[in-house]
């Protein structure tokens, strides 16, 4: 991707930020050694963690899947899915469950079908903390160095209680394609 289509993307993704208010809500959540974020809008539920069933032949970021009022929804282990170490599930340690619409990834951006598609998931993260609300002044283009998570999965930087938080893109980190891809090519070992 060269720099002005990846220019413009960014600048895409925090129009899509911003609600008609201007101030939105975003979820702070703990990511491993990352404290990160992603638009309340996005979030269904926030659960303790329980049973899993896990799903044979798959990759680590796949947890298991988790039944959710009759429906079955997978749960997918965030520090992984962002190359990081697997989440050790402790008191704090809960389940987002997060809706997307929509998948962009290159792979993904001429099939109609993935751009129309609602993924639901369950996203196990380390701990959940609070819901803070920001405006759009206050949210800054991902640096192209100097984040721990791969800057392709996030859609913004923005600041509370003087930490910088990188903002999710879920639409990105959940996109079917490239999941599906992951999935069926894994080999286990």
């Amino acid at each position: 991707m060269n720099a002005s289509v990846h220019a413009s993307a960014v600048q895409a993704d925090l129009d899509t930020l911003a609600p008609q208010d201007g101030v939105h809500s975003l979820l702070r959540m703990a990511v491993g050694s990352d404290v990160l974020s992603v638009p309340i809008a996005g979030v269904r539920e926030i659960l303790q963690v329980t049973r899993l069933t896990p799903l044979p032949r798959t990759p680590a970021f796949v947890r298991g899947v988790m039944n959710l009022r009759g429906s079955v929804v997978p749960v997918i282990d965030l520090s992984v899915r962002l190359h990081g170490p697997a989440t050790q599930i402790g008191r704090r340690s809960c389940i987002v469950v997060v809706e997307s619409r929509g998948a962009v990834s290159e792979a993904d951006a001429d099939d109609p079908d993935a751009s129309d598609a609602l993924v639901v998931v369950g996203l196990l993260v380390d701990a959940v903390y609070e819901v803070f609300d920001t405006t759009p002044g206050e949210i800054e283009p991902v640096p192209a160095l100097g984040t721990s998570v791969d800057g392709s999965y996030l859609q913004g930087m923005t600041r509370t209680r003087g930490e910088v938080i990188g903002i999710l893109a879920l639409e990105r980190v959940l996109a079917h394609r490239e999941l599906s891809g992951l999935i069926s090519h894994h080999q286990p070992h």
